[in-house]
This record gives structure tokens, sequence and C-alpha cells, in this order.
């Protein structure tokens, strides 16, 4: 059975040298195309297939739905300062209202009154308390954050996005993932 895929079809969950995902946060995956490719090049094994293949003329093979790289790359200790992992420090959810519609960031202590942007001083805001609070500092906003912004550890992440799997998961890929999906957000 030849598979007519589109790009983003059949993603192949890719796995460090020690069988963990190299990223939980987006989750580490190739496009199939991607994943084929590592393979012919001598990256990755193939650790488990999807039913699906592909062939030419003169090949044919399964597609892999789990690779594990050959080499194993160290993971950072430190998360990136992005406005997902900040989102996900504050587990999707506005720092002043606890709502979980149209997210922004919101600095602490406003740009305008010297706050920078970093981890300490960025919250996850909805559109309508950030419009609320303005250039205001938090105490004349009267606008405290729920929870003090902090620089979170890759741990801290890992744990807070136990909480919200991604919405495609195949079965061969979860003896490979820790998300608590009995959990909710």
């Amino acid at each position: 059975m030849t598979a007519t895929l589109s790009p983003g079809a059949w993603p192949a969950l890719v796995l460090n040298a020690d069988y963990r995902p190299l990223s939980y946060y987006p989750l580490s995956v190739w496009a199939w195309q991607d994943a084929i490719k590592a393979v012919f090049l001598d990256r990755v094994n193939i650790v488990e297939y999807y039913e699906r293949q592909v062939s030419s003329a003169t090949f044919q093979m399964r597609l892999p739905s789990v690779v594990s790289l050959k080499t194993f790359i160290r993971p950072s200790r430190q998360p990136a300062f992005t406005r997902f992992n900040v989102f996900l420090r504050d587990r999707f959810t506005c720092q002043y209202c606890d709502s979980r519609e149209d997210l922004t960031f919101d600095h602490v202590i406003p740009r305008s009154r010297g706050g920078q942007t970093t981890w300490e001083n960025v919250v996850a805001a909805c559109s309508p308390c950030n419009l609320r609070k303005g250039s205001q500092m938090p105490e004349a906003a009267h606008m405290l954050p729920r929870q003090k912004p902090y620089q979170p550890n890759v741990f801290d992440l890992h744990q807070n996005g136990r909480h919200f799997p991604p919405n495609y998961l195949h079965d061969s890929w979860m003896d490979y993932l820790y998300w608590d999906t009995e959990l909710d957000p």
C-alpha cells in the first residue's frame, strides 16, 4: 500500500540517544520526509513504525513514527525566554484574573517605567487586564500578579507542560512521553 501524504502528516517523534524526547515544548517531531532523510544519512535509528509506507520504483519503506538520534545532544539547562515559555510557566492563565482567553504578556513594571523584558518582570495576562493595567505600576492599578514572576528551570516547565499535552499524540509515542492526561489544566 502506497501512502499519499501531505507534508504535515505522519510526523516522527524524535528522541535523543537516551530515548528521551529532544524537547517537550514544543514536542520534538519531524515531518516524515525529514525522518526518512535522517535514516538515509545514518543519523537516527528507527524505533517504531506507522503502518503506512512510501515507495518508489526501486525502494519501499514503512514510515518511522519514532526515531532516536545516534549521537547524544546535551539538553539545555535553562529554557529560552519566549512568549510560549512564559505562558507555560504561568500555566496559560492570566496572572491577574485567571482567564485563559486572549493571552498576551504584561511587563509587571512597565517598560515606560524602566521595566525590562525578563523572566522576573513578565507575566501572562489576558488582553483586557493588560489594557486595564496599561503603563501603571501594579500597586497603582490594584493589579498584583497572583504569582511572582520567576525564571523557571526545565523541570518547572516540564511539570507544567504535563497538564497541556499536544493535540496529536500517536499511540506508538506513549512509551516515550510522560504527560499526565488525567489532570485538568
